[in-house]
Order: C-alpha cells, then sequence, then structure tokens
C-alpha cells in the first residue's frame, strides 16, 4: 500500500483491516490518518472507483467499517471515526490519480531532496511507468520532469477556478448539481460522517 495511503505502521495496518471492507462495498480507499488529541480521530477518505461519493455512501461506510473495528480491536483507546470524500483540492494517494487529473496544478513533495528541492508546483502530466510528471516553472522556461512515485511524500490538487469548474461539470453530468440552488460555491464542501467510539 502507497505510504500516501497510509503512512505509520498503525496507518497501514489499519488501512490492510478497512481496505477490503471498502473495497468489498464497491468504494475505494484513498487515504486513511489516525490523528492524535484528547480523543484520537480515525479519518478515511474514501470514493467509487469512477470517482464521486455521497453523505449516504459515507454513512454505510461508517457502520460497515466501525462493525469490523469493534470486532478486530485494533485501537484501544477511545477514537472518533470520520469518514469523507476526497474533497475538491485532494490529495493524490495512487498512481492512477495523476493519469485522472492530468492537465490540472498539484503541489508535490518528495521525501528526499531531487535536484536540490523537495516541494514542485506545476501542471501535472499524466505518468510514465513509474513516474509521475509535472510540468514546472524554470526560470522563463516551462519543463515536465518525471518523479518516482515512491519518491513522493505528499502530493495535492490545488483549488483553481479550471478545477472548480470541473467539479461543477461532474456534478451537473451526474445530476447532483443545481445551478438555481446556488449563489456561490462552498470550495471547503466534502461528504462526511463521523461516529464516536468509546473503549
Amino acid at each position: 500500500m502507497s505510504d500516501l495511503i497510509a503512512k505509520t505502521a498503525i496507518d497501514k495496518r489499519l488501512a490492510g483491516i478497512i481496505a477490503p471492507v471498502i473495497e468489498g462495498m464497491g468504494f475505494e480507499l484513498v487515504r486513511l490518518r489516525l490523528m492524535a488529541g484528547k480523543t484520537r480521530t480515525l479519518q478515511i477518505m474514501a470514493e467509487r472507483p469512477e470517482g464521486g461519493i455521497e453523505i449516504d455512501d459515507c454513512a454505510q461506510i461508517s457502520t460497515a467499517v466501525s462493525a469490523v473495528l469493534d470486532v478486530e480491536d485494533p485501537l484501544e483507546d477511545a477514537y472518533t471515526l470520520e469518514v469523507s470524500s476526497p474533497g475538491i483540492d485532494r490529495p493524490l494517494t495512487r498512481l492512477k490519480d495523476f493519469d485522472v487529473w492530468d492537465g490540472y496544478e498539484a503541489r508535490l513533495e518528495t521525501e528526499e531532496l531531487i535536484d536540490g528541492r523537495r516541494r514542485f508546483k506545476g501542471r501535472l502530466a499524466g505518468t510514465e511507468g513509474d513516474e509521475v510528471l509535472i510540468a514546472i516553472e524554470q526560470g522563463t522556461d516551462t519543463v515536465t520532469i518525471g518523479l518516482k512515485f515512491d519518491w513522493l511524500s505528499d502530493a495535492k490538487l490545488i483549488l483553481t477556478d479550471d478545477l472548480i469548474a470541473e467539479m461543477l461539470r461532474a456534478r451537473k453530468a451526474a445530476g447532483t448539481f443545481n445551478e438555481a440552488d446556488f449563489d456561490e460555491i462552498d470550495t471547503s464542501e466534502t461528504a462526511t460522517d463521523t461516529a464516536s467510539h468509546q473503549e
């Protein structure tokens, strides 16, 4: 499993338990993070293979994941389970994401320095083998470079007008957006379901 989906050892262990449940329901795990705090929060981002997820889907995933975690019992302390969509300016965690969002702006970070830098901002240009391609500004030129997928420590779309327009187009095509209902777009909107678990 990619480190972009699950970073730490506990995240990877939880993802190993949760991913089959989510996949069995017809969804894909996009990202999982166990966040520290007074009460820990288990954040799960999921979507359909073709993209998108609704609030009812999040609630169903939350119920199914809660049931399997109650049986497996990997977390000793109380936690809050939060299931959500990846959102508009989504994390890019799977190699296929870089093909799906080809042409959109993104920020990529690498574990190690690559040519003296770890942060790259530019327009995605798909993939080639196990490399993510990104067109970046170098002086007055734009050059396309390849970064090995395994080198990435973080990758996220940048919220732009193009990205918002694509989200609206996709929602209209799916019949889930009506212009008359909205005067302005809440760009932080995601489908989310939250549940608390006491041990």
